[in-house]
Formats: C-alpha cells, structure tokens, sequence
C-alpha cells in the first residue's frame, strides 16, 4: 500500500511534572472474582504469557527503517547539588539527572526514599554506566501513536475473537459500563497510543487478552502497577499508555541518555534505536529488573507478542508520520470576538503528563473562581468535521476524512455537556463548541484546554511548530505551563488567574 495515498489512512523534567488535568472517571467498578489474595511486590516476571504464531511461509518482510545513531545528551562526569522543590520524588529527581534512586540514597546517606523535605539539599553523584542496553528495534513509531494504520483496526473484534479474560471484562467509567475492549479503545483514543500495542502490552504483563483465567494476582492490576489509586482496567492501562508516550516523547526531544531500570541498574540507551521502540523500552524499565527488561526488549519479548497477534510489526509501518515540509493550518483563536479571555496556560501535556507540550489554556471571562458554570462559548478554530465529543473532550477533524488519526486534529477538553456540540457535526471556523467548563477530569477552575495532534503526534505548542492562532505565536522557556503568546510586537504571558498580562481577545 502506498502510504503517501493512504486517505483513510532540558526537557526531561518539563514532562514529569503533572499538566493541568489528567483523566480521572468519577466512579470506577471492576468484576473480578472474589478473593483475599495477597498481592506480589513489583518483582520481575520474566514469562511471557503468549506464544506467537509463526510468521507465513512468503510473506512479504519490511525491515525497519534505518536511522542515524542518535548524538545522546552527554553524561555529567561530576556531583551537583539539587534543592527539593514542591512535588519532588527520589524517582523524578533521578529521571532527571540519569541516576537511580538507590545511587542518590547512598551518595546521601538516605533511608527511606519517601522521606525528603522540601528545601533538602541533595548531592546528585555522577552518571556512572558504561554498559550499553539492547538495539532491537521492537515497533516502527507509528504503532505506538494512534495513527493512520490504527484506522484499520477494530479493537472490539480482535479482543472478541482471542476469547480472553478481557473479553468478559466489564467496568464502569463516568456512571457508564465499558466492555474491555472499550477501556481500551478509550485509553487509545485520550493518550493517542496505538490499541495494538495496548493490547500487547496487556498480554505480555498478565495474559489478559486470551487467557480466561489470568493470573489471580492480575485482576486488580493487570499491568502490575500496585498502586492503590490505580486499581482497575482503566488506570492501569492510563498508566501504561502515558509511560509509553513518555519515553516517545523524549526520545524526540533527544533528552535522554541512560535507562534506569526499576532494580536500580542503569544502562546507557543503544542509540540506534527509534522512537516507538524507546517508548516500549522505557515501559519495560517500570515492570521489570535488569534480567526481565532485557527479556522483554528483545525478539522473544513484547516483539514476539506482537506478532504472534499482528504480524510483522514493522508491515505498518507509516512514514513520514510528520512530513518534513509540515505547516500548520489557518487557526483562530478558540472564542467569540468582542471578548476578553485569560491566557492561564502556556504549554504543557496534550493529555496527561507524559505527552507532548502540546496544549494551551484559556479561561472566559467572568470575575468567578473555581469550577463554574460559564455561558461564555468556545468556538471552533478550523473549519472541520466533529468526530468525538463526549466526556468532556471535543476532537475536530481539520482534513474531513472523518478519522482522529490522521492529519491535523484539535483536541477542545474541558467542554461542558450542556450545549456541547454533536459528534457528526460540520462547523465553519467560529463556529460554537461548547461552554468551557472543569468536566472531563481534574481541574482547579474552569477552562478551555485545546492541544493539536497529526497522525496522531502531540504536537508540541512551543517546539518548531509552534502553535499559532489568529498570528498569535506561542512560546515557552522550560517551565511546564510557564510561556507566551506574542504578535507583532504585543506580548501575553500566561498565568494561572487574571492579570493584565494575561489578557487576549480577537
């Protein structure tokens, strides 16, 4: 298939801290047969649950495409000294700095890794590893994202048709019952990561997908998150699919240069690998220790899953997912003219803190804080086909073809139910979406968050393709939220409140 005819078809800790709303369903309930089980530790499982099946005699095999060895962020060869800022955990300080949590314990003398203060000073010792991770290229980057391939793809089908536990599973989100394959058609579609690889990385972990009686110590947490807030289907899968864009995301940003496995090893990142693959990589560091990860990452591992599933993960392969030449459309800005919103978000996660920097937020006017109810309207910033609008998120299809996946599409969060614009429906640019509002997750006041996506990318609001409305151009400086709009020489700054800095109309 050609793929260019295909119609229906720094920065590290910017991205590790928590955008402006991450998705939380009101009431969440989960069938799994009674037990006083005792749930295991995050220890490394080594088994694969699924046996591959073998790739057809003849069958057409495309390698993955070759990509220069990446130029890694260089290692500090020396201790620095980090002041605990509000929100700081051992892990996050060392995602930052390549070290692991055990290496800034020993160089600090540190009991427990839970136990730090805000204003502690820290001694961050040097990056020390010299022992190179695995090169195996595991998924072309257009099966982790929710791309123009995944078009293709009927979720509910395929888990129908493996006869697993997932299958028979049912939850209940927002007041509503979900099927299994709707939790994770609905993760896919909120992080934009592609269901096949949900899927796999589902099966891998617990067997879910075709087992129908998976492991009793799964069906609670089936990806092996033991968190106590992540019980149930939904927020497993929701953690899993924001790690997954998180090691995407920055691998993009070439803001990476060791993987910190969960056992404390540290392992320098093969630079030949792709996006997609460092996505699967990264995942694998939270699950497993050093002998698990390597399993996982090689060909017997999730690869071996995937296929078995499939096919060949590299036949979908979908290139250029972001064409060189790529400009962004005509936009507006998302309200009515005559009236003065606030800029109260400059960029941050596109859904959740593991994406892209790809949204901005807008508050209407009104003096009233906190979540209220606004009858000010959010309008349409393209002329475009509506083809989501339920749970608080609206997504706009810039190109017609009637499909998230591909081309340009604009994410509208936080739209209230009432008067909320119809899946279905074609609007002209300016045309009304709904009222702003706090539905759709958690949010400290109501407001509009609008991010852009192509074939399925988060598309970064302050990175070469800077979001620009009604010549409003936007920038950041390397503090999430933090950032500008700026026009000729008029200048907006974001801040979370009204100000006369923050003040923008059409």
């Amino acid at each position: 298939m050609n793929k260019k005819s295909f119609a229906v078809a720094s920065l590290i800790l910017m991205l590790l801290l928590v955008s402006c709303y991450r998705p939380a369903p009101r009431y969440e309930a989960w069938q799994v047969p009674a037990s006083g089980s005792t749930l295991p530790s995050n220890a490394a499982m080594t088994e694969t649950p699924f046996t591959p099946a073998t790739r057809a005699p003849g069958a057409l095999i495309v390698s993955p495409t070759p990509n220069p060895p990446k130029e890694l962020p260089t290692q500090r060869t020396e201790s620095e000294q980090y002041i605990v800022q509000p929100g700081d955990t051992l892990a996050k300080i060392g995602m930052v700095y390549q070290v692991s949590v055990a290496q800034i314990m020993a160089q600090n003398d540190l009991i427990n890794p839970d136990l730090i203060e805000v204003g502690q000073v820290l001694i961050i010792p040097a990056v020390s590893s010299t022992d190179f991770g695995i090169g195996f290229k595991i998924i072309p980057d257009s099966e982790l994202v929710y791309g123009p391939f995944s078009v293709l793809f009927n979720t509910e089908e395929a888990v129908r048709e493996a006869g697993g536990y997932l299958a028979q599973y049912t939850e209940v989100l927002d007041e509503k019952p979900f099927s299994g394959a709707e939790v994770v058609e609905r993760v896919a579609q909120e992080y934009s990561v592609n269901p096949r690889l949900l899927l796999s990385v589902l099966e891998y972990k617990s067997g879910w997908v075709t087992r129908s009686q998976p492991a009793e110590s799964t069906l609670i947490y089936p990806m092996g998150n033991y968190d106590s807030w992540r019980q149930g289907l939904y927020k497993q899968l929701a953690w899993a699919a924001n790690e997954l864009n998180r090691g995407f995301y920055l691998w993009q940003l070439n803001a990476l240069s060791v993987w910190i496995i969960s056992d404390g090893s540290v392992i320098l990142i093969d630079p030949t690998i792709n996006a997609g693959t460092a996505g699967v990589q990264y995942l694998m560091t939270l699950l497993y220790n050093r002998q698990g990860w390597e399993a996982a990452v090689s060909e017997n591992g999730l690869f071996a899953t995937f296929e078995g599933f499939f096919g060949y993960p590299f036949d979908y392969t979908y290139e250029p997912l972001l064409p060189e030449n790529l400009k962004q459309p005509e936009l507006q800005l998302p309200f009515e003219p005559g009236l003065t919103w606030s800029f109260t978000g400059g960029p941050h996660g596109g859904w959740d803190d593991g994406s892209a920097w790809a949204a901005l937020d807008f508050a209407p006017p009104g003096e009233a804080l906190g979540c209220h109810p606004s009858y000010a309207y959010v309008t349409a910033v393209a002329a475009g086909l509506i083809v989501r609008s339920e749970l608080g998120a609206v997504v706009q299809d810039l190109d017609g073809d009637g499909y998230e996946q591909t081309g340009w599409t604009i994410l509208y969060m936080h739209i209230s139910s009432a008067d909320r614009v119809a899946a279905g429906s074609y609007l002209e640019a300016g045309a009304y979406i709904g009222h702003p509002s706090c539905e759709g997750g958690f949010s400290t006041g109501t407001h509009l968050h609008i991010a852009r996506r192509y074939n399925g990318v988060w598309i970064s609001a302050d990175g070469q393709l800077p979001f620009v409305m009604d010549g409003w151009i936007s920038s950041g400086y390397g503090i999430e939220y933090d950032g500008y709009l700026v026009k000729d020489e008029q200048t907006v700054e974001a801040w979370n409140g009204r100000s006369e800095t923050n003040q923008i109309w059409r």
